[in-house]
Parts: C-alpha cells; structure tokens; sequence
C-alpha cells in the first residue's frame, strides 16, 4: 500500500539530508504512528507520499501508483485518493460543516445527488450529524478537527494521513479523535498517523516507526511504545514481499 525503497532527500542550504536511505513497506489496513523529534524528517516523508516534494534518489510507491510516473498535471487527480488530516483543520470559514466536506466531493467531480448521499453518511460516522449548518467558527477545536477528517473521508480513499492531527486539542479531545481514526481503519483505511502524543501511541500499541536525524531507527511491527531512541540495532533496508515491488502503475 506504501512503499518507500531508498529513499533520500536533500533540501538545498543544509549539511544533512532529511530522508535518509529510508525504506518503509506499510500493509492494506495498517495502522502506523510515525514519530520523532522535530526535524528527524517526518514531515519530508508526509510530503513525499503526497508528491509535495520528490526524492533526490530512490523509489516511492503509494496504492500500486509508482509516483515516477505520476506527471505534473497529474498530482490533482492523484492527491485525491489520498485523505490528509492537518493539525490546524484548514476549514473554509465562510462555509458551514455540510458544505466544508460538500466542496471536498465537488472537486473530485461527484455528482450534486451523490454529494446529497454521502456528506450526511459522513458526517454521522464523525458524530457531527447535527452540526451540519454550522459554521467553524461555532464548533469546538474537537468538532473542527472531526469536519477536517469527515471531509478526508468522504471520498473513501484508500490511505489517510494525518499530521499532528491532535496536536491543538485537549487530553479528552486527543482520545476521541485517534479512537475515530481507529473506526475508520477498522473500516478498512490505511492510516498513517504523525505524532509527539506519547500517551496515546503508548495506549493503541500499533505499529511505531521512529525517525531520528533522516533515518529509521526503530520499527516496532506490533504493541509498539513511543520512543525517541532505539532500543536495538535498527534495519535501515528492511526487506520487502517481493509482490510489494511489482504492484507498479501509472497513471
């Protein structure tokens, strides 16, 4: 589902790469928590996976789309099978929770019957069912943040990354939210989950995988526990299936 094989970047100005010579291969379904101090490079590895930034090396493939393949005027289309969940919410004040996740729907060219089907399906799996007419600034940071995923699941894609997505809201909200992108992983979504909340890692026991200074440094495949350092000798080029590797499209 996402595969990353040797992947390096570097950002021009600085001494070290962002990505290290990092391989990942995360299953269907997986739920992962990818952590790690600021600047280990796991911002670089979201943006990667979206086509926001593009390797200086190695190869990136993400739903069987290998993203060499994938041209410039091709990024819209394929950004849109992927669901992305940001700290700050990035709603659109001027228009209420229905229409929020109703434009996401628009702009993927689903029909204005369709939108009338599912926005309300969504809405009620985010437990906003009765808060569709109002507007953000009317909602608590909990219920912004619920619309923010609402709208990156309407679509039904196949992967959901979020980003500090509780990185804004209390101890009681944090929970809630992770245990709603528990419910859609259950569903069967891919979520890949950046975050410095120990507590709530430390309570799910997913998959964890730690970053330090551009490289991996520990990947805990089960009951995985939040921490900054490894505990062992990391794999750095960890082997794959090797249907993995050839699960290779264009668009």
């Amino acid at each position: 589902m996402i595969l990353l094989d040797r992947v390096t970047k570097m950002y021009p100005g600085d001494n070290e790469p962002a990505l290290n010579n990092v391989s990942i291969h995360i299953e269907p379904n997986e739920f992962v928590f990818l952590v790690g101090k600021s600047g280990a490079g796991k911002s670089t590895l979201m943006k990667m996976i979206t086509k926001e930034e593009i390797p200086d090396s190695g190869k990136i493939i993400i739903g069987g789309i290998d993203l060499d393949y994938v041209k410039k005027r091709h990024i819209p289309h394929y950004r849109r099978r992927i669901g992305v969940v940001f700290q700050d919410f990035k709603l659109l004040p001027m228009r209420t929770v229905y229409e929020n996740v109703a434009f996401a729907l628009e702009i993927a060219g689903m029909s204005n019957k369709e939108i009338r089907r599912t926005v309300p399906k969504v809405l009620e799996l985010v437990g906003l069912a009765d808060k569709g007419n109002k507007f953000p600034d009317q909602l608590s940071g909990g219920e912004q943040q619920r619309v923010s995923i609402a709208r990156s699941v309407a679509r039904q894609p196949k992967i959901l990354i979020a980003d500090e997505p509780t990185g804004n809201l209390d101890k009681l909200t944090r929970s809630e939210i992770i245990d709603l992108l528990q419910k859609i992983n259950d569903f069967g979504t891919t979520v890949l989950v950046t975050t410095h909340d120990e507590n709530i890692v430390n309570h799910l026991q997913k998959r964890v995988i730690t970053l330090k200074d551009g490289r991996i440094i520990s990947d805990q495949k089960r009951h995985g526990v939040y921490r900054l350092e490894t505990a062992g000798p990391a794999r750095s080029n960890p082997t794959y299936p090797s249907s993995a590797a050839k699960r290779i499209k264009s668009l």
